[in-house]
């Protein structure tokens, strides 16, 4: 756990801790069934980082996915993406160990699981599409963080200048500042040692959601009309093709609300057993899930009833709110800090696997495998700066952010990722795997069900992908980049 960079791929031990451990040996409580650091991590430290990973910047889009949809359609939709998501979850946790589930050999990653259950072209197909996704991810938190400060600089604006004033604002510096906060976070070597950015990351969340929320609620208190109506947006308000496209977009952005199945596994190999690991993450998933899926449904659903046709896109940016200014700044900031945990949450795996397959393929190089120890003032430690890591992970930031400048679409953006996350790593390889690691026989019933829910979500994230692309089609009509402003 956490060394992911070090290993050596066929046996898991760190090229530099070649561990002989024995059971009578006194030291071996310090280490785990493979040599490896003893976890430490509970059913809270792992319901922690889950929440750090769900409720993302994909609650700001669910009254806008709501109002799409309707009063039926969307909470209905909100609620079987919760059980498909936490069902695949399950499925997926019991492929963590190959074999036994207390002592068969550990899948440290998704891809070694795919790897493990389903053979090497699964494992090529997996690790492309999850780590375009966690690249994707990157992308979409810079623009939505960019979008939060912007937020607090036009809310501000508004309440010295008035709410009918323009308050224009530029998106640039504003990517630039989070990019570069990122460089530095992204300099912490593993998972590992992300728990307490997870939990810092978990309260922003739960205040800005619960923010979101309450200003929903104040907003129908105020008015004393519950808006919206059974089959959403009218047509009329937006043409025939529109509704069906930005219906579709908002199965993307839901789908997106809920994802986190590309880094279960990883977040499952910082738990402590016994017991086993799938029990623990099983139990963590389910309270994982359940209070996103309450947030989510409050939060869309008031949101719906403020707002109706006109529920903005992002529920504390699209200045459906005014007042109170400092309530909407202390939301937009919790969704900055959010946002900064939460990109390295997602970007981990994606930066260990780079740095793991350069050390098997240059394993003499200095520049790759030598750690620099620099000492930390007024303290007793020192820490570990690798040459590799500090350039390749700051060459990845600077893309992002450039990408992010270029296509600051948050809407579609959200709706594509969650359109090409979902079906493939929610859905399509926790069945595959479950089927061929319990080896549940063709035609089966059990088969059979499992085949029907995979076919489903994939028809699903087609028109939900597609719905996206043409909404970012539209958008480009009209966009010139690096000039992006709100």
């Amino acid at each position: 756990m956490g060394q992911a960079a070090d290993t050596d791929t066929n046996n898991h031990v760190p090229h530099h801790q070649v561990f002989d451990v024995s059971v009578d040996d006194p030291g071996s409580k310090c280490f785990d069934d493979d040599g490896r650091l003893k976890r430490t991590g509970t059913v809270w430290t792992a319901s922690a980082h889950i929440i750090t990973a769900v409720i993302g910047s994909g609650v700001l889009s669910l009254a806008w996915a709501t109002a799409q949809l309707g009063w039926i359609a969307g909470p209905a939709v909100l609620f079987l993406f919760s059980f498909v998501t936490y069902y695949t979850s399950s499925l997926l946790c019991a492929c963590y160990r190959s074999g036994d589930s207390l002592t068969g050999k550990r899948n440290y990653t998704y891809m070694d699981a795919v790897r493990s259950n389903l053979g090497g072209m699964s494992f090529k197909l997996c690790g492309f599409v999850q780590y375009l996704n966690l690249f994707g991810v990157a992308i979409g938190y810079t623009i939505a963080s960019s979008i939060s400060m912007m937020a607090i600089e036009r809310s501000n604006c508004f309440h010295s200048k008035g709410d009918a004033s323009p308050c224009r604002v530029n998106s640039n510096p504003y990517m630039i500042a989070f990019g570069v906060l990122e460089i530095i976070f992204s300099q912490i070597p593993d998972f590992d040692q992300l728990w307490w950015l997870s939990i810092v990351a978990a309260v922003m969340s739960f205040t800005y959601s619960t923010v979101g929320l309450g200003l929903g609620v104040a907003k129908v208190a105020e008015t004393g009309e519950w808006k919206g109506s059974l089959t959403g947006i009218s047509v009329g308000t937006v043409t025939e093709t529109q509704k069906i496209w930005r219906s579709f977009q908002a199965l993307g952005a839901i789908a997106f609300a809920y994802s986190y199945s590309m880094i279960l596994i990883e977040i499952q190999d910082t738990v402590k057993s016994p017991p086993s690991e799938a029990k623990t993450m099983r139990k963590a998933t389910l309270i994982s899930v359940a209070v996103t899926t309450f947030f989510y449904m409050l939060c869309g659903c008031f949101g719906y009833a403020a707002f109706g046709d006109l529920s903005p896109g992002n529920l504390l940016t699209g200045f459906g709110f005014y007042n109170p200014y400092w309530l909407l700044d202390i939301a937009n900031l919790a969704i900055v800090v959010h946002l900064v945990g939460a990109y390295q949450v997602y970007c981990q795996p994606l930066f260990a696997f780079v740095e793991k397959a350069a050390a098997n393929r240059f394993p003499d190089s200095e520049f790759i495998t030598k750690d620099i120890k620099i000492p930390i003032p007024g303290f007793n430690k020192h820490f570990n700066l690798n040459l590799f890591r500090l350039i390749w992970r700051t060459v990845f930031v600077i893309l992002t952010t450039v990408i992010s400048m270029l296509l600051p679409f948050f809407n579609d953006v959200v709706g594509l990722l969650g359109a090409l996350g979902f079906w493939p790593l929610t859905v399509y390889f926790p069945v595959e795997m479950y089927i061929a690691q319990k080896r549940i026989p063709k035609w089966r019933t059990k088969w059979l069900c499992l085949q029907i829910l995979s076919f489903a979500c994939l028809i699903i994230s087609i028109a939900a992908a597609a719905g996206s692309i043409a909404g970012i089609v539209t958008d480009l009509q009209s966009y010139k980049p690096f000039s992006a402003s709100y």
